[in-house]
Parts: C-alpha cells; structure tokens; sequence
C-alpha cells in the first residue's frame, strides 16, 4: 500500500473512532424515556458502530470527490453527481441501521422505511456535504503539493541545465587559455612545454572526475589548482610565487568545482605574467563560524589594485548564485599588502563532505 493512502487510511479510521467515543460519551451523559441512563456497554456499541460505518463511506466519498470534483468548466455536472453520491449514502446509511440494528439496538422497533429514510437524511445530508467540502480541501491540497513539487523539480532541472551550460562554457575558455600557455613555449623550451602537457593532462583528467558534479571535496579543488598552477610555473618560472594558507582540518567540505582556479587564472593574467619582477600568488582558505572563506590574491607588484574580469569569473558567479543564491558572498578588493585580492565565502556544512 502507498505510504500515502496508508496515512490517510489511518486518519479517517481515526477520526471516525474518536466520534464514535465522542458520542459514545454524549450518550452516557443522557437520559432515557425512563429517567434512567444508558449502559456503558450500549453507549460505547451505539457510538462506535454509528462512527466506524462512517469509514466505507469515506473512502467512497474520496474517490468520488476525486472523480468528479466541483470545479471551474464542470462545476454543474460534478454538482449533480456529488448530489446524487450524497443522496445515495443516505440510503446506504439507512439500509446499514435497518440491517444492523437487531446487534446494535438504535432502535427498539425499527421504523418503517420511509420514516427510517426521512430521518437518515435528516442527520446524514448535511453532514455529508460538510464531508464533500472536507474531501474537496484534501483533494486541492493535494493537488497544490504535487505543483510545489513538480515546480521545485523543474527549477532544480532548469538549475542543473543551466549549470551544465556554463560548465561548458568554461571547459573550452579554460583548455583555450592552457594550451595558448604551452604554444608559448613550445619554440622556446621544448622540455617545458612536455612538462607543460603532462600537468595539463593531470588537470583535464582531475576536471572530468568531476564533470557531473556540483560540489567536490576541497582538497580536490586544491589538488586541480596545484595542476594548473604547476603549468603556470613552468610558463613564468621565479616570476611566480606561491603562498598557500590552507587551514588544516577543511579537506572534506563541499565546494563548487574549478572555483579557485578562474581567480588564480585572472590574478596570474593581470597582475603577474605581465611583469619582470617576481610576484606573488596567495591562496587562502580558512572556516570562520558557518562560512568557508576562499581567497584568491596577488601583490600587484606593489602597484594600485587591479579590477579582475573575465569569462572565469563571470562564470563563477553566475555558478554561486544557481548554487546558494544569497547565501554567498563574493568580494574583490584591494588586498593587505597591495594588489587585488578576490574573496568569496559559502555556506559550510556541520557535517563534512565523506573523503
């Protein structure tokens, strides 16, 4: 049985006990023709056989209400039928005290039918209405569920295909930039370049890993920006230093795949491989409260701060805002010690990311 149907089998059993207890009890507290009160034992059969009949006809008034709901475009045809469902458990209800009633006793000679039908409509109809209005409630608020649902799986897809997008967009732009890098040396020094390509195939084959995903392992993220940054260093040589502050202990928390590598890839373009001088590269990363905060920063060669843009980081923010939407920040900013630092924080998980 559907988990569904179970919970709502289990509520209207429920629901038709406690009114059979419920009434059971208003008719303990009344008296009879006699003066005398009614026995427990006959209170209680009269109260519960009175609510649990009630639960077949539920269940039909459910699947009627679903078949033949009272709605905008057939609320005219559903009305009559609802009406002639509601008229024909009146008789049921009466045919079920007459069929009953010598083991229940509601009464002590049975009317005649047309008396036993006036007066299960009497105490019937309105109250079966009120349960095709209750029916109705459950059947929209089913109904509104199954939209929320399926609107938070469509925008969850969109999401997904929207991310794929840029993740395409970003594989081509990185491989264009990597392999512009080698041609460089390819003239000037063969044996660089050859370490160039073998660092380029550990990066491709560390990006496809995780092609699919949308949040990897952190030190994954730094293992794919070793890679790339090891290239780098071929390219620029002593020209580029690194400075890595990675907080221990942060391996296992999730991250957006190639989040670091497109702010090391603009602070190398435009602070750095432009130089003579050495410059710095630092990267950061460090928990403060429920945040992860990852740093990108160059020195600037001492120099004012450069604004970084590009495809990367268009892409990267774009990524961040599919992914946390507000819960994110991203800054660029001058940095401590000159140059432009890029710092961004996302949320962090009470529980790490399994290695």
């Amino acid at each position: 049985m559907h988990g569904n149907t179970l919970k709502l089998l289990v509520a209207v059993v429920g629901w038709w006990t406690l009114y059979g207890l419920l009434l059971a009890a208003q008719l303990l507290g009344m008296e009879g023709p006699d003066g005398g009160v009614m026995p427990a034992a006959h209170a209680l059969r009269l109260g519960l056989a009175s609510g649990l009949m009630w639960i077949p006809l539920s269940g039909l008034l459910l699947w009627w209400v679903r078949r033949w709901p009272i709605e905008r475009g057939r609320w005219l045809r559903s009305t009559l039928a609802m009406t002639g469902l509601v008229l024909l458990m009146v008789v049921l209800r009466a045919g079920a005290v007459a069929a009953l009633n010598p083991w229940i006793g509601w009464y002590q000679q049975l009317p005649t039918l047309p008396a036993l039908l006036w007066a299960s409509f009497g105490n019937n109809f309105l109250l079966l209405w009120l349960m095709v209005g209750v029916a109705h409630v459950w059947l929209y608020a089913r109904r509104a569920l199954a939209r929320e649902r399926e609107a938070e799986q469509l925008q969850a897809r969109l999401t997904e295909t929207r991310l794929d997008a840029l993740r395409a967009q970003l594989n081509p732009h990185f491989m264009f930039n990597a392999l512009n890098s080698i041609a460089e040396m390819v003239h000037r020094d063969a044996d660089a370049a050859d370490r160039m390509l073998v660092g380029l195939g550990e990066l491709l084959r560390s990006s496809l890993d995780h092609q699919r995903s949308q949040l990897v392992p952190l030190h994954e993220e730094l293992r794919l920006l070793r890679h790339y940054l090891e290239i780098e260093k071929v390219r620029l040589g002593e020209r580029l230093r690194l400075d890595w502050q990675v907080e221990p202990g942060l391996d296992h928390l999730p991250v957006p795949p190639l989040v670091l590598q497109p702010l090391a890839e603009n602070a190398i373009l435009h602070a750095i491989a432009g130089k003579t001088a050495p410059g710095l590269l630092r990267v950061a990363v460090r928990r403060e409260g429920g945040r992860l905060w990852l740093e990108v920063g160059d020195d600037g060669g001492g120099g004012p701060a450069t604004a970084h843009h590009g495809t990367g980081l268009r892409n990267l923010r774009a990524r961040l805002a599919y992914l946390f939407g507000d819960a994110h920040g991203f800054q660029i900013g001058p940095g401590d010690a000159g140059g432009t630092t890029v710092r961004l924080w996302i949320p962090c998980p009470r529980q790490e990311m399994a290695a």
